[in-house]
C-alpha cells in the first residue's frame, strides 16, 4: 500500500496534536482538573481526530487503534470494547444490509423509481418525482454510499433517455447525491453516524432514541430538506430554456437501458421480497405497540430474506454486502464515546464555555460547526464520533436538552456537498461513465453556497419549532 504524502498543514496538524497529547499525558504539565483517566482519553481523542483529518489512514484503523489504545491503559475495560460489537444497533445495521441486498437482487428499487417518473411531464415534476424516490429508498438501504450505487443504474437509464438535453442530466448527476445525503437523516438505520448518535446519547444521558422515535423526528426534516434541495440543484444548474421544455420518460424507454424488469407484473421474489420488506418496515413503525426491538425485527426479516424456501438471496452472498469496515468503525467509536463520557474529559474539555447564552443561539454555533465540519472530516460517522460527545456535554453543561442538540447535530453533518470528495455519493456520481456528462467542481460550490445556510436554517428552525411538538423540547426540565 502506498500512502500518499501529507501536506505542509497536515503536518502542522500532526505536530500539534503530538504536542498537545505530550501535555496532557504528562502529570506535570496536563490541567490540575483533569483526572489521569480523562488526560489519557482526550490525548487518544485528540491524536485520533488529528489522523482523522490530517492522514490518509483508513479511519476504521484510526479508531481501533485509539480504541485499543484506551483499552491497554485501562481506561475502558475489554468488555467495553469488545461489548460494542454486540450492541443492538450494530446488529441493526447488519441485518439491514442483508435486507437490502434481497432488495437489490430483486429489481424493485428500479421498478419503483420507473413508476414514479414516467408520471413527469415538466423538468420540475421530474426533480420533485425523483427526490421523493430517493427519499423512499432511506427506509430499504442503510448507508448512503449503499443508496448511491443502488441509484446510479437507474440515473444512468434516465441519462441515456434524456441524452439530447445535456444540462437536464448534469442536474439530475447533482441531483441525486444531494438528495441521498440529506435524505439520510428520515431513518435511523440512513446512516452509521445515526447510530452513533443514539449510542452516545445512552452512555451519556441514558436516553435511547427508538426507530419511531426517530422516524417522527427524522422523516418531516429529511422530506422538507431534500425537496427544498432539490429546487436549489434545479435553480444552480439548469437555466429558464431547460426547465420550460416538456418531459416525457416511459417506463419502456427506462427498460431499455435497464438490466433488471422495470414493467409488467412483478414475479414471485419480487412480490415476497415486496411483501417482507413491508411488513419490517410496518413492525419498525409500529414498536410501541408490539415492544419487540427494531434489531430483533430486523433479524427476523434478514432471516426470511435469506432463507432457501422465501428468501431472494443467499447469506453468505448478502453478508458480503455488509459495510464490515463501518460496523468495527462504529463499535470502537462507540468506545471512545463511553471512555470520554465516563472519564469526564467531555466534561472538562466544554466547561469553559459560555453557558448563558440563549438556547436559539447554542443550537446555531452546532448546526454551524456541524455543517462546515465536512470540510475537515469527510467520513460522516467520523463527524458524529467527535462533534456528538462534546455537544452532549455542552448541552447538559448549558441547560439545553442533549437529545435536541445531538439530533441537530447529526442532521446538519449530512450536508457534505462542498467538494467531489466530501462524500462517497458525491464522488461516485462526479466519476461517471465516458459519455454521461456530470457536474463539476464548479457547480459543486455553486450549490454548497445556496444550499449549506438553507439546511443549516431548515435544522434550527425544526430544532426549535417542530421537535418540541414530538416531544424532544429546547430545554431540559427545570431550565
Amino acid at each position: 500500500m502506498t500512502l500518499t504524502p501529507l501536506k505542509p498543514w497536515q503536518y502542522a496538524a500532526l505536530c500539534t496534536a503530538l504536542a498537545t497529547c505530550a501535555l496532557l499525558a504528562l502529570p506535570s504539565t496536563a490541567p490540575a482538573a483533569l483526572p489521569g483517566d480523562a488526560r489519557l482519553t482526550l490525548a487518544v481523542f485528540v491524536l485520533a481526530t488529528a489522523a482523522w483529518i490530517a492522514t490518509p489512514v483508513d479511519h476504521t484503523y484510526i479508531a481501533l487503534g485509539a480504541g485499543l489504545a484506551l483499552t491497554a491503559t485501562g481506561v475502558i475495560s475489554s468488555e467495553t470494547l469488545f461489548g460494542t460489537l454486540g450492541d443492538e444497533t450494530v446488529w441493526l445495521l447488519i441485518c439491514a444490509f442483508v435486507l437490502a441486498a434481497a432488495v437489490a437482487r430483486t429489481g424493485l428499487a428500479g421498478r419503483a423509481a420507473a413508476f414514479l417518473v414516467s408520471g413527469a411531464r415538466t423538468v420540475r415534476q421530474l426533480t420533485h418525482l425523483t427526490t421523493a424516490a430517493l427519499v423512499v429508498t432511506a427506509f430499504a438501504v442503510p448507508a448512503t454510499s449503499g443508496r448511491a450505487a443502488l441509484a446510479l443504474p437507474v440515473f444512468l437509464a434516465l441519462a441515456k433517455v434524456l441524452a439530447d438535453r445535456r444540462r437536464l442530466v448534469v442536474m439530475l448527476a447533482l441531483l441525486f447525491p444531494t438528495v441521498i445525503l440529506l435524505s439520510a437523516f428520515a431513518t435511523l438505520i440512513g446512516a452509521g453516524a445515526h447510530l452513533i448518535t443514539v449510542s452516545v446519547l445512552w452512555e451519556a444521558t441514558g436516553e435511547r432514541i427508538g426507530f419511531t422515535q426517530w422516524l417522527l423526528l427524522g422523516l418531516p426534516l429529511a422530506a422538507v430538506s431534500s425537496h427544498l434541495a432539490a429546487e436549489a440543484v434545479l435553480l444552480t444548474t439548469t437555466r429558464r430554456e431547460d426547465r420550460s421544455g416538456p418531459v416525457r420518460i416511459t417506463a419502456e424507454q427506462i427498460q431499455e437501458h435497464s438490466g433488471q424488469p422495470v414493467t409488467g407484473p412483478l414475479g414471485p421474489a419480487e412480490t415476497r421480497c415486496a411483501a417482507l420488506l413491508a411488513a419490517v418496515v410496518v413492525l419498525w413503525c409500529s414498536e410501541p405497540l408490539h415492544q419487540v426491538p427494531p434489531a430483533v425485527v430486523a433479524l427476523i426479516g434478514a432471516v426470511v430474506a435469506s432463507s432457501p424456501a422465501l428468501g431472494t438471496v443467499r447469506l453468505k452472498e448478502a453478508l458480503h454486502t455488509v459495510s464490515w469496515s463501518l460496523l468495527l468503525f462504529m463499535a470502537a467509536t462507540m468506545a471512545m464515546g463511553v471512555a470520554l463520557a465516563d472519564s469526564g474529559a467531555a466534561r472538562w474539555l466544554v466547561s469553559g464555555l459560555p453557558v448563558s447564552v440563549p438556547p436559539w443561539a447554542f443550537l446555531a454555533v452546532v448546526i454551524a460547526v456541524s455543517t462546515a465540519a465536512h470540510l475537515v472530516l469527510q467520513s460522516r460517522s467520523a463527524r458524529s464520533s467527535v462533534l456528538v460527545p462534546l455537544v452532549v456535554a455542552a448541552a447538559v453543561g448549558s441547560g439545553v436538552n442533549p437529545v435536541a442538540a445531538a439530533l441537530a447535530s447529526t442532521a446538519a453533518a449530512g450536508f457534505c456537498h462542498t467538494l467531489p470528495a466530501s462524500a462517497k455519493p458525491v464522488t461516485l456520481f462526479s466519476d461517471l461513465p465516458a459519455g454521461i456528462p456530470t457536474y463539476t467542481s464548479r457547480d459543486l460550490l455553486r450549490l454548497s453556497a445556496v444550499l449549506a445556510p438553507l439546511t443549516a436554517a431548515v435544522v434550527l428552525l425544526f430544532a426549535l419549532l417542530v421537535w418540541p411538538l414530538f416531544g424532544v423540547p429546547v430545554l431540559t426540565e427545570g431550565s
